[in-house]
């Protein structure tokens, strides 16, 4: 049963939905610079107008309070507030994010902010971005800003959405900005990342006294392709690659030596973890996004000697190639409470993609998502009956958004958008939410 303090949201990201991509003094990103580099998003998609949000964000507070949610996770864009990264701040940006917290707790809802959801100011990543030994200090400047203003409002903060994706598929696969492929880059930016999730946890602590202050990862939990010594350890090490990276850090001051002792002196300028860790830096929740599992298979070739098995038509799976796995979601809650033992859990992520038919009518039909929503909710309260201590569910996406490098085309949202006249569209998925959300809480 989940608990009357559970609280029920959607979450959104700021270059994903804002638009208004270089309005009233917001600074390029570097997803703004990657989009418009031709060939680097699907049909050269780009972010400048997304869903409007900036300027139809009362609409969707309203449409969220139709949908009885009480919580919105939402991230607040840096180049908005300090289009250079550092240096002086844009009041115009401030001030649109103080409307969008008024107007969220004015319909009832609790915001969850998240300081940083992907979109570094171009201005810093001009300076080396993440690999930047200062991106630590500017974050935390940033992270003092932030929470100076909007500390009176705001109790929910997260530092970092998924430096996992920050790192990797941004620096060594390449596919997200700033669209880098240097493994030996990659760690390092991994662990700055890290270092500026613990300069800012004290900052949040000053600043906002009663904050409940969290981190979110991705975690894929990893099962081998078959039963064969080699496609185990691969599994063991796509889990020390993926999640243990950034797990560890935080609940237990290490990175994982199984990794570092693969990596050998492709590993270098990794250290410090005192200013991660739990023990200095302590986190009162972890958040978690999960969407599928990873199967995997030794592969002799390439830095970790190991490749994802892509789903066959004997899976159910998305248009992201993602298998429907909820049980994952139940595995994963159970084993992060088992062996981290984060004060408090919340689903900060959870959602699918499908191909889909414009809607007709007032409601669009998506019976896989409705089906994938139900399922994996099953699994969260599966997870609360074993004991494991979650506080939230959010939904990806509120809406269809820009998906980054896949630009329009797959679409997350409970609602649809049309990205022409930008008129929102609420899917059958939003509408059995609302309906879960006033069940369970008897209304």
């Amino acid at each position: 049963m989940f608990p009357s303090s559970f609280h029920w949201g959607a979450a959104t990201s700021s270059y994903q939905i804002e638009g208004a991509a270089l309005e009233d003094g917001r600074g390029e990103c570097i997803w703004t610079r990657l989009s418009h580099t031709p060939g680097k998003v699907r049909d050269n998609h780009n972010g400048d107008v997304a869903c409007d949000h900036y300027h139809r964000y009362a609409e969707d507070i309203a449409l969220m309070q139709s949908l009885s949610l009480n919580a919105y996770r939402f991230s607040v864009s840096w180049p908005r507030v300090i289009p250079k990264g550092t240096g002086a701040a844009n009041e115009p940006g401030l001030a649109f994010y103080d409307r969008l917290i008024d107007g969220v707790l004015e319909a009832g809802m609790t915001p969850y902010l998240t300081l940083y959801h992907w979109d570094l100011p171009q201005a810093l990543q001009d300076r080396g971005g993440w690999a930047n030994t200062d991106m630590p200090k500017w974050f935390a400047d940033y992270t003092d800003l932030v929470t100076r203003r909007y500390g009176d409002r705001v109790k929910h903060w997260t530092t970092l959405n998924e430096p996992y994706v920050v790192a990797f598929v941004g620096h060594y696969e390449g596919r997200h900005a700033p669209g880098i492929r240097d493994l030996v880059l990659a760690y390092r930016v991994a662990h700055h990342t890290m270092l500026s999730h613990g300069q800012a946890v004290p900052v949040i602590r000053q600043n906002v006294p009663d904050a409940e202050v969290s981190i979110v990862l991705d975690i894929w939990p990893s099962h081998p392709q078959t039963d064969t010594p080699e496609d185990h350890a691969a599994a063991v090490r796509f889990d020390g690659y993926h999640n243990r990276w950034f797990l560890d850090p935080v609940f237990k001051g290490t990175y994982p030596q199984d990794i570092i002792d693969w990596l050998g002196d492709k590993l270098r300028g990794v250290d410090d973890l005192s200013a991660i860790s739990q023990a200095n830096v302590p986190i009162d929740a972890l958040g978690i996004n999960y969407y599928t599992r990873a199967k995997m298979a030794h592969e002799p070739t390439g830095d970790f000697q190991m490749r994802r098995v892509l789903p066959d038509d004997s899976m159910v799976y998305t248009q992201m190639q993602w298998e429907v796995y909820p049980d994952g979601l139940h595995e994963t809650l159970m084993r992060l409470h088992r062996e981290y033992a984060p004060k408090s859990l919340y689903v900060a992520e959870n959602g699918s993609a499908w191909e889909e038919d414009a809607p007709t009518g007032d409601v669009l039909e998506d019976p896989r998502r409705v089906d994938y929503l139900h399922k994996h909710l099953g699994a969260v309260e599966r997870a609360i009956a074993d004991g494991v201590p979650m506080s939230a569910y959010f939904a990806w996406s509120l809406m269809d958004n820009f998906e980054w490098a896949h630009g329009y085309h797959q679409r997350f949202g409970i609602v649809h958008v049309d990205f022409e006249t930008l008129k929102r569209t609420p899917k059958r998925t939003a509408l059995e939410y609302r309906d879960f959300i006033r069940r369970v809480r008897g209304g």
